[in-house]
């Protein structure tokens, strides 16, 4: 099939437009007919790589409005950093030659509340395989914990937006092969926050030529909001 490369800010425009739709009720569902399938059936092109929470509610495809072939999603518990991950998001940057990759958190998320709870001096053990999913979430718990008043409950969604920022941190430490894509301009990562009630993904990170200073809740160069 024939393909023009996108750019990574063509790419973050596009779902953002598909996010609208879906947030006002009018999403398109493109790409997602038989001819699509067809298309597809000797190889794939996505446009992005995302990388989510498996939370049932961020189904990604849908949130944005993309069709077949569109997404390279991997999804875990949290959105925490692994070998896989890595691995598959490098697949999708070396092979696949996807422009941008998203990284997606969202408020009320299970794996954050287990994380925050595991801090109580009263906590139950939690299952080892558990714990060992929710174990990167708890610095980020820990420094809003500090950062708050004396007695305070960590407040679910700041610790949410501390994680999603460790997670493009470590993502960047992780991979030489994704840091160089970034620094050589061929790559821009996006860190977003999906809000469940209104169905809007918010980017509060955004490293590399995916958007401006202007974007709502949006900073350059990886710096938080």
């Amino acid at each position: 099939m024939t393909y023009d490369k996108p750019t990574p800010r063509t790419v973050w425009q596009e779902m953002v437009e598909g996010n609208a739709r879906f947030v006002s009720g009018e999403p398109r569902h493109p790409r997602q007919d038989v001819e699509r399938r067809h298309e597809l059936a000797d190889g794939q092109r996505p446009r992005a790589a995302l990388f989510g929470c498996s939370d049932s509610r961020l189904a990604a495809e849908i949130i944005f409005d993309e069709g077949l072939g569109d997404l390279f999603v991997i999804r875990n518990a949290g959105q925490v950093i692994s070998d896989s991950v890595i691995g598959s998001l490098e697949y999708a940057v070396a092979v696949l030659e996807v422009p941008l990759i998203v990284v997606l958190g969202h408020d009320a998320c299970g794996a954050v509340n287990a994380a925050i709870e595991s801090t109580r001096t009263d906590a139950p053990a939690l299952p080892a395989n558990i714990w060992r999913q929710i174990a990167p979430i708890v610095p980020a718990v820990r420094r809003v914990i500090q950062a708050s008043e004396r007695g305070t409950a960590p407040d679910a969604e700041v610790v949410g937006r501390e994680h999603l920022k460790d997670t493009v941190a470590e993502l960047l430490r992780s991979s030489e092969l994704i840091s160089d894509a970034v620094a050589e301009g061929r790559v821009a990562i996006v860190g977003a926050n999906y809000r469940l009630a209104e169905g809007r993904a918010v980017p509060s990170i955004i490293i590399g030529d995916a958007g401006h200073a202007g974007d709502a809740d949006t900073t350059r160069d990886g710096a938080a909001a």
